[in-house]
């Protein structure tokens, strides 16, 4: 089992801020990672949609032969997770756990705000979580959606004057409660961490779960008896399978800037019926 691969799934390319954190604290782990762009964005979708869609990605994953699943989509870690637990029998691990858990341990004045997809702010699972992370610590959670920074990330429009614009107009709100911390609660808002920094200026930490979703990656390996040796052999990322449904051409061109490096495989592939495996 030790030798088999990490499965991630996303509804695109946010997801790999995920497995490149993953790869760097596990890096002689290999991972399976699928980008349903063919259907993204997940956050406008009902639950029963996301439900569904979350369950054929894992399916395909559970396929492919992985010992756990990471679910590097927030929208589906918060409107479908409790369906693929009884679905699967292998080890699954959310993203949004991990985010609430990180903004208590930060913030100072317990003023903490979220920036997520319509559907992931619409189920309420950030608040939720947040408040069992600080306990009986008093806390005020603010939240946004921005349903329109998954579009530009998938279009790679990270760094331009429409993202500048889109975000004051998202932002302003969360400024005006002078929050101190700020969950990005979707994969895909780490790439444009740059610009939502800009937007809230300086005092607000800004909580990329990606980081405390590799180390938590790590821990249920370890939990699970799965967890291969980091420190023995070579130190370098083990090979990783990339398979998409859609648009391989623009999501290579996506992936290779974020991770810094030429991707090892990638495959367009159909995930519709998998659920039926």
């Amino acid at each position: 089992m030790n030798s088999l691969p990490i499965g991630i799934f996303d509804s695109g390319v946010g997801g790999l801020t995920v497995l490149r954190a993953v790869r760097q604290r596990l890096p002689r782990e290999s991972v399976v990672y699928l980008g349903d762009t063919a259907r993204v964005p997940y956050g406008t979708k009902s639950r029963a949609t996301i439900e569904r869609y979350a369950i054929e990605d894992a399916a395909f994953l559970v396929e492919k032969g992985v010992k756990m699943i990471v679910v590097a989509c927030n929208t589906a870690s918060a409107m479908a997770r409790e369906r693929l637990r009884q679905e699967f029998d292998v080890p699954f691990l959310t993203v949004l756990g991990p985010g609430a858990r990180a903004a208590a341990r930060t913030t100072r004045s317990g003023r903490i705000g979220v920036i997520a997809t319509e559907a992931t702010i619409g189920s309420g699972a950030y608040e939720r979580a947040i408040h069992e992370a600080c306990g009986e610590r008093a806390v005020e959670v603010f939240s946004r959606a921005c349903p329109l920074f998954v579009p530009l990330v998938e279009e790679g429009e990270t760094d331009s004057q429409v993202a500048r614009l889109l975000a004051d107009q998202y932002l302003a709100p969360l400024r005006e409660q002078q929050i101190d911390t700020l969950v990005l609660g979707c994969t895909h808002y780490p790439l444009l961490k740059t610009v939502i920094a800009e937007t809230m200026g300086e005092g607000v930490t800004l909580i990329d779960s990606a980081e405390a979703v590799a180390e938590e990656t790590a821990q249920l390996l370890e939990q699970h008896d799965q967890l291969i040796d980091q420190q023995a052999g070579d130190k370098q990322p083990s090979p990783s399978r990339f398979y998409v449904t859609d648009a391989a051409q623009r999501f290579h061109k996506i992936a290779e800037r974020i991770l810094g490096a030429p991707l090892e495989h990638l495959e367009a592939v159909e995930v519709f019926g998998h659920d039926k495996l």
